[in-house]
């Protein structure tokens, strides 16, 4: 018994770290759309090449520097306002979600599972078009975090239901 419930606590506290990590990322998406909007996609592209060309001329076959160089490159403006409003979207149901769900939002439980479950759906699509340690470690990372939040959620409602109702006055 006592095992588990130590087990429980040390489950709850990867619960509360893995929402804090999404919920940065989140705040982290939010910055990144905001900065897509207002930065033209030219002057990304030339910082870009700024921020790489130190480690291009040490490297030239360095796979991020080029990475980062194909991928600012290759913008338009109308790839960039899609990259913002998707990073922008993203972001805000990432921290309402997030919110909500460490203030123990019952109705938050569900809508988080199937955002991650979404997510997942499409990372995994990703994974076959072409594929990516980094892709399989946040595929694994948000499949964790979607069951633990399903976890959560089934305690939660466990205990909703064997407390009594208050009292009305």
């Amino acid at each position: 018994m006592k095992a588990e419930t130590q087990q429980h606590r040390v489950l709850d506290r990867i619960f509360v770290v893995s929402l804090i990590l999404k919920g940065i990322d989140g705040v982290l998406e939010l910055i990144g759309g905001v900065l897509l909007l207002v930065i033209p996609a030219d002057k990304i592209g030339t910082f870009a090449q700024l921020i790489t060309q130190h480690e291009l001329a040490e490297d030239p076959d360095d796979l991020i520097a080029n990475a980062i160089r194909h991928a600012a490159g290759g913008l338009s403006a109308s790839a960039t306002l899609f990259g913002a409003i998707y990073l922008l979207l993203h972001g805000i149901v990432k921290v309402v979600l997030v919110w909500a769900v460490l203030r123990n939002q019952l109705w938050a439980y569900p809508w988080m599972i199937g955002f991650l479950l979404v997510f997942i759906g499409f990372q995994c699509y990703q994974l076959v078009v072409g594929f990516s340690w980094g892709l399989v470690a946040l595929t694994v990372f948000d499949a964790f975090v979607a069951w633990l939040t399903w976890r959560e959620y089934g305690f939660h409602r466990a205990a909703r239901r064997s407390s009594p109702a208050p009292a009305m006055d």
